[in-house]
């Protein structure tokens, strides 16, 4: 079971999106709980995390601090962090579910998973394209946007997200390359509007 947590600030346009794809994850038994991390807004986020049932606290102090709040309160071994905005392809549910049940028959929760950029896996009208894409994949620094899938035991041997410019950014550079998996499933980012 996975316990997502989503930072917010005033998030209102793009957090119901962002939770309207993790319903089938919920209805498995999958999803155990959301978690919403709200630096203060003062739109309806908050009634919003409410109506979704979602697990709400607002602490307006940086980011880092209330991600490594919301992991603390998570329930789950595992622990799946989304912007508010992105949504999750609908194949995701299997993907993560493979990646953590793969993860946990080996006893290795030394890695963890992210998921492609919208842009990585579009159709592709060629094989030379596909391979390109795959590539640019490969190559490219993951990217917060890609959210991220990681066990508890994991994040807190890290020392979770750091104080720092951006504490999401951070904690991939940490786990780097060689401990972070991308999942075949897309992460689109929705703009607010």
């Amino acid at each position: 079971m996975v316990s997502v947590i989503i930072p917010t600030s005033n998030s209102e346009n793009v957090l119901t999106p962002t939770l309207a794809a993790l319903v089938s994850g919920a209805a498995t038994g999958h999803v155990r709980e959301v978690i919403v991390a709200d630096a203060g807004s003062q739109d309806g986020t908050a009634e919003i995390a409410d109506i979704a049932g979602c697990d709400f606290f607002s602490a307006p102090g940086p980011l880092a601090q209330r991600l490594r709040a919301a992991a603390s309160r998570a329930r789950s071994p595992w622990l799946m962090f989304l912007r508010a905005g992105v949504v999750l392809d609908p194949h995701w549910l299997e993907e993560s579910g493979r990646f953590i049940q793969h993860m946990e028959a080996r006893g290795d929760v030394g890695r963890a998973a992210m998921f492609r950029r919208a842009q990585d896996f579009q159709v592709r009208s060629s094989v030379l394209a596909e391979v390109s894409a795959a590539l640019r994949t490969a190559l490219a620094r993951p990217h917060p946007e890609q959210g991220l899938l990681i066990s508890k035991r994991l994040y807190d041997e890290l020392g979770g997200h750091r104080e720092s410019a951006n504490p999401e950014a951070d904690l991939l550079a940490t786990l780097g390359r060689r401990r972070t998996v991308v999942l075949r499933s897309g992460a689109t980012l929705t703009r607010q509007g």
